[in-house]
């Protein structure tokens, strides 16, 4: 038996909707990366962009379990002196909602050229509106 590998330009890439009011970030970062790379598919291998497309709405009323509101940090350092910044995820979902979980996805995927591709196809709205209408994304969960 002979094995058959998928062909980049051969793969169909689906959109997918999930909203993502009160749910964990790092359970809904879990799903989504799933759907990012396509490991639920029956012809996945790791070396092949098989993902598809996700659409995260409401993502200003994602949920944090326990004190992370105001303990969880996100760090920045821009390269010159005194220029590292701290900035709680309370504040961070004040001024980009969107950055919690993008920041959780990123970290999730894997660290080489592939994921800097995946990442794009992750498109997340503070709101519950999107302008992906056209693609026609079915929702999730």
């Amino acid at each position: 038996m002979k094995t058959t590998l998928p062909i980049e330009s051969e793969v169909k890439h689906a959109w997918h909707l999930i909203d993502a009011t009160d749910r964990p970030a790092g359970r809904l970062a879990v799903e989504v990366c799933r759907l990012l790379r396509g490991r639920g598919k029956p012809d996945y291998v790791p070396h092949v962009d098989m993902g598809d497309f996700v659409v995260v709405v409401n993502a200003a009323k994602i949920g944090l379990t326990g004190t992370k509101d105001e303990k969880k940090t996100y760090a920045k350092y821009t390269g010159y002196q005194s220029g590292y910044t701290e900035t709680s995820a309370a504040v961070m979902r004040r001024k980009n909602p969107g950055y919690i979980l993008w920041h959780a996805v990123r970290g999730m995927l894997p660290k080489n050229h592939l994921s800097r591709q995946l990442i794009k196809r992750l498109k997340i709205c503070p709101g519950a509106e999107h302008p992906h209408a056209a693609q026609n994304p079915q929702p999730l969960g």
